[in-house]
């Protein structure tokens, strides 16, 4: 099980050429929890997590890892604890699958040092859980958008962290993978206590799989809770300009937003006529 650890952000600003996309966020991350973070496009969501993962530099505020500055943490000590699947990671040329899976293990070794058994475990452990061995000694350029994204994941896993960030990691994905990926990840954080933090867009596979929701809007943390505490039509109105009903997910129990649009009623009666 992994560790408990205190992951906090406190007043934080950051964005790009000197425009703010995030605007004084405050939080906590719940630790061996999975978190998901929710918004409308354009909101913040993948800056925050930039932020939090030390690939975008706060202009005002901090960012603590076990009290202490992750700015003063060294990069390579701060990689063996958070990991970060980024939205559109670039693909070396020529690489294969097994190659940049391994690539997750770079934390872990010395400038010197070989492989040891503890990499090749790692590496074929991660291709094992994401389904992807068969494909280890493919280009990376062969295969599909899908497979790409399980690959990314793969090697995200192999860096055994213990806080995983995840930015929109069912990209390119089926609604069938895009539930197996999000299983994989909950098995994930049930067996081993990683802490998750993804994007999603989907909303209601946010509020199936998260134990923890930080709602953005226009770059500041409007919600954060429990799906059942976050997930209500008056917040959906809010953070996305949408009006939606809320019912329990049948077969999660958690809740499940149903859009209503300008065209149907709320007795599920079509307006445009009877026919």
């Amino acid at each position: 099980m992994k560790p408990k650890h205190i992951f906090q952000a406190e007043g934080i600003v950051a964005g790009y050429d000197d425009k703010a996309v995030i605007n004084k966020i405050s939080l906590e991350i719940p630790s061996n929890k999975i978190n998901v973070i929710i918004g409308a496009n354009a909101c913040g969501k993948s800056t925050l997590l930039k932020t939090l993962a030390r690939l975008i530099k706060p202009t005002s505020g901090k960012i603590t890892f076990d009290g202490k500055s992750i700015s003063k943490i060294p990069p390579k000590q701060f990689a063996r604890f958070v990991g970060l699947l980024p939205q559109s990671p670039i693909v070396p040329e020529g690489i294969t699958v097994a190659d940049l899976v391994g690539r997750g293990r770079f934390p872990h070794q010395s400038l010197f040092s070989g492989w040891t058994k503890e990499d090749y475990e790692a590496v074929a452990e991660a291709m094992e859980i994401m389904n992807i061995t068969e494909l280890a000694n493919h280009h990376i350029d062969e295969l599909s958008g899908g497979q790409r994204q399980r690959v990314w994941i793969a090697m995200a896993l192999a860096q055994q962290t213990d806080i995983l960030f995840l930015d929109e990691p069912t990209t390119f994905l089926d609604i069938t993978y895009q539930v197996e990926i999000l299983d994989l990840l909950t098995d994930l954080n049930q067996k081993r206590g990683t802490t998750i933090v993804m994007v999603l867009h989907d909303i209601n596979l946010s509020a199936r799989y998260a134990d923890n929701i930080f709602a953005l809007c226009e770059g500041k943390l409007v919600a954060e809770g429990e799906p059942s505490e976050v997930i209500t039509s008056s917040l959906i109105k809010e953070i996305f300009g949408l009006d939606c009903t809320v019912i329990e997910d049948p077969i999660s129990g958690s809740p499940s937003v149903v859009p209503i649009g300008r065209h149907h009623v709320t007795n599920g009666m079509h307006s445009l006529g009877n026919g």
